[in-house]
């Protein structure tokens, strides 16, 4: 998802880093909060706090936790129990609503977390609102913790069930830039949440990433490390 959260940074988010805590700014939502390590790094990149504390996440005592956190400065909300983030967007974008508010907002779920029914009440609540200031991004990986969404619960549909629950949905390579961004800046239809399905590859980028579940769990170190940085590196 780290193609997903550099477009919504650096192209899609309106925001200041000077005013943000004045709310005058679109929302994002990182409701697959485990992966806020992603998040963390385009706040860093972007001022919110200094790039030194990244070599800091994750430790005992950190801000930087592994599951977001509204404590890290940038961040909308804390995330972490799966399900949850498209509710609270859902509340998000009907506040600006009724406040008249220019902003929209976004969040961010995983495809594995679209298991939840939560995720479909938030969107049946917000295609009954009209909330045509909101935008459920899927990060559609084809993997979640215990193996692959197709052998758990499939969802090969899934533009097509949001577009049943009523969002004007799209389907697109989540991993390219122009499509992305395209995608997540079109208007939708008068009166439609919109729904964006970014096809991804898990690990997209190292080799011996790509596709493992046991990258879901682990971080790389030592000679890892170094073959997943020169990797990235080389494709840069």
């Amino acid at each position: 998802m780290a193609d997903i959260v550099a477009v919504l940074y650096n192209d899609v988010l309106r925001y200041d880093v000077k005013t943000f805590e004045e709310g005058r700014h679109d929302r994002f939502v990182l409701s697959k909060g485990h992966a806020g390590v992603a998040v963390y790094c385009a706040l860093a990149l972007k001022g919110f706090f200094p790039e030194a504390d990244l070599e800091h996440y994750y430790e005992n005592g950190s801000l930087l936790s592994g599951h977001v956190s509204s404590a890290v400065p940038g961040v909308e909300f804390s995330t972490g129990s799966l399900g949850h983030g498209a509710g609270v967007a859902a509340g998000l974008a009907l506040a600006q609503k009724l406040d008249k508010s220019p902003f929209r907002t976004y969040v961010l779920v995983g495809d594995g977390e679209c298991d939840e029914g939560s995720v479909w009440e938030a969107v049946m609540f917000a295609a009954a609102q009209k909330l045509d200031n909101l935008t459920i991004v899927v990060d559609r990986n084809g993997m979640q913790a215990l193996g692959n969404t197709a052998e758990i619960i499939r969802t090969d549909d899934l533009c097509e069930r949001f577009a049943a629950f009523g969002l004007d949905a799209v389907s697109v390579d989540g991993h390219d830039y122009a499509a992305l961004k395209a995608a997540l800046l079109r208007k939708p239809a008068a009166g439609k949440p919109a729904a964006v399905v970014a096809n991804t590859v898990k690990g997209k980028g190292v080799s011996f990433m790509e596709n493992e579940l046991l990258w879901h769990y682990r971080d790389p170190r030592g000679e890892f490390l170094e073959r997943a940085l020169q990797e990235v590196e080389q494709q840069l």
